[in-house]
């Protein structure tokens, strides 16, 4: 994902964000390998994030650590071996809680944004 240095219209994105992103990805799309993941947030997005290597395998492990999604190796469309991670039980009831935290923090955001009065 992009660091949104200067001059980089790619925006960054906080580490619970990216989760439920990922989250909801795989409860939408089903069963996906971290590269076909990536590919869909960033179609999502309408290509205003870049996600890469190094952004989406540590959050897939973090959110595998948790138990909130499973791995398990199979073969991609292209047919090499690929890790391909699906929601758990755990993982399904975390989303509500995620995008409820997610939207507090969205409304948080929102009255800062607002033009004072």
């Amino acid at each position: 994902m992009s660091t949104g240095t200067t001059g980089d219209r790619k925006s960054a994105v906080l580490q619970g964000t990216l989760d439920l992103m990922v989250l909801k990805t795989l409860e939408s799309m089903g069963s996906l390998h971290g590269y076909a993941i990536a590919r869909r947030i960033e179609q999502v997005s309408a290509g205003s994030l870049a996600m890469n290597q190094g952004t989406i395998y540590p959050a897939l492990l973090r959110l595998e650590q948790r138990g909130w999604i499973k791995g398990a190796w199979g073969l991609s469309e292209a047919k090499r071996r690929a890790r391909f991670y699906s929601l758990t039980r755990i993982g399904k009831k975390r989303i509500e809680r995620e995008t409820q935290d997610w939207e507090r923090i969205a409304a948080t955001m929102s009255r800062f944004l607002e033009p004072s009065n």
